[in-house]
């Protein structure tokens, strides 16, 4: 920690004076722009799109954000990378406009989806188009006289209808019977209807349980509202997934399912682990978006699409670990263990005034038990580390001249406002990127509900950060 910070007591005017001198610094980079509204940065605008709505990644910005990014950077050809590549919506969106495109995965349900639509966007036939609509007409799983148990973790008991569940179990009996390719899409169909057939709803942090499926959870009960039958749900999905695959359709929608024109490739595992494999200057743009220092944990959120494809309690742990940190169960990692050359990154944060500051006030929250969980320090400083060996090696694998855009929310805790894209955009500045602009929305986002009752409605900023490796 800096030594001007370490001589005085760190509180929330430490913070703010610090965060008053990093926003001076960097304060003719941060431009509001209010062509990027809420739906282009989140999951919003992809609702109506064909072949991106599928599947409602609520984490994912929109297909349009990428597109109206690469149009302004002015990238036409080349090879772009997503690290954290979510449910493949760069990949994709960067592929549709004549790019290469590499992304790393490391939840599999992220990895199932883009290799599902990779397979029905760029192998489907007409028989196989036709073998998904006999499944809605036919309703083939109904005549399955087996089933595959589906797996129940801990967190996932419970959460369908019985009658639910054994129709989800024989529709993974019945779909072996079709070709590999039919079986991707038939799988994804199953896990894009998972949550609407279920008792469950995606809540950020974890899932709420509607107050039929008899599990408590809070005080106030929970009402999902219409819970569909299976067959409604599933045949409503395979249909959505016919027309938008459907030439005829395509040719009359106002949104036509877009034709893949670069080549798209996915890496399984952490970025942490799968950059520092990456040769050196060898991608154009940097398009990503991190999971936000928010507490959000995917491996609840998406229990029920994890269980299903197959993964066990221990699996679950794993996953959660590798993770960046972004939720209290994270133990720190040992960042020079993985990889003995970010010996730079490490110092930089160690480096940055302001990031060591709110640590060292939300240890000291800690030990006066002031924080509602006392991991919030260990993630927060998690974090902005990974985070700067995550940015040096953009770095390292970006041409030079190109550019790296990144979504990101800032965030508070324990009254402390975190101003992450100042302190991302300066760790970037110190590992040689140049702040090229800091692209804030034109309404801040709220506080979460443990902030409101202090914080009210003071707004949060949400923000495209742009920065580009000197030429």
């Amino acid at each position: 920690m800096a030594l001007s910070v370490i001589q005085e007591a760190i509180t929330l005017e430490t913070i703010a004076r610090l965060d008053d001198e990093l926003f001076q610094r960097y304060a003719s980079k941060l431009i509001i722009q209010p062509r990027l509204t809420r739906s282009l940065v989140s999951f919003q605008a992809n609702k109506k799109r064909p072949v991106y709505r599928w599947y409602k990644f609520k984490e994912a910005f929109s297909a349009a954000l990428v597109q109206t990014m690469l149009d302004r950077l002015g990238i036409t050809t080349g090879r772009a990378l997503d690290p954290f590549a979510g449910s493949g919506t760069t990949l994709f969106a960067a592929s549709e406009l004549g790019l290469d495109a590499d992304g790393i995965e490391l939840l599999p349900i992220g990895r199932e989806i883009i290799a599902s639509r990779k397979t029905m966007q760029m192998e489907f036939t007409p028989d196989d188009l036709d073998a998904l609509k006999r499944w809605s007409r036919e309703k083939t799983w109904e005549q399955a006289t087996t089933r595959v148990p589906l797996a129940d973790l801990r967190i996932t008991g419970g959460a369908y209808p019985e009658a639910t569940r054994q129709a989800i179990e024989q529709t993974l009996a019945a779909l072996a019977a079709e070709n590999p390719r039919v079986q991707s899409a038939l799988r994804l169909a199953l896990l894009c209807v998972l949550e609407a057939v279920s008792y469950t709803r995606k809540d950020g942090q974890y899932l709420r349980w509607d107050a039929r499926s008899g599990r408590r959870q809070g005080q106030t009960p929970f009402d999902k509202g219409h819970i569909p039958s299976f067959a409604e749900a599933i045949n409503a999905k395979i249909e959505e997934m016919v027309a938008d695959l459907s030439p005829q359709s395509q040719q009359e929608s106002l949104f036509p399912a877009e034709t893949l024109k670069g080549d798209i490739q996915l890496v399984q595992g952490s970025c942490l682990n799968v950059m520092p494999t990456l040769p050196d200057a060898s991608y154009d743009v940097v398009i990503t978006s991190p999971p936000y220092c928010n507490r959000y944990d995917y491996t609840r959120t998406y229990a029920l699409e994890l269980a299903l494809l197959g993964i066990d309690e221990q699996g679950l742990v794993g996953l959660r670990q590798s993770m960046l940190s972004c939720t209290v169960e994270n133990r720190a990692k040992d960042l020079r263990a993985i990889n003995q050359a970010w010996a730079a990154p490490i110092e930089a944060a160690n480096g940055q005034e302001l990031l060591q500051a709110v640590v060292g006030y939300l240890d000291t929250q800690k030990e006066q038990g002031a924080l509602n969980n006392a991991g919030i320090p260990r993630m927060v400083r998690g974090y902005f580390y990974e985070m700067a060996c995550v940015i040096a090696e953009c770095a390292r694998v970006l041409k030079p001249g190109a550019p790296l855009v990144m979504v990101n929310d800032n965030v508070r805790y324990a009254g402390a406002s975190i101003s992450v894209d100042l302190i991302l955009s300066d760790l970037a500045a110190r590992m040689g990127f140049e702040i090229e602009s800091i692209l804030a929305l034109p309404g801040g986002k709220g506080n979460s509900s443990q902030q409101m009752g202090e914080h009210g409605r003071d707004a949060l900023r949400k923000c495209v950060y742009v920065w580009r490796k000197p030429g």
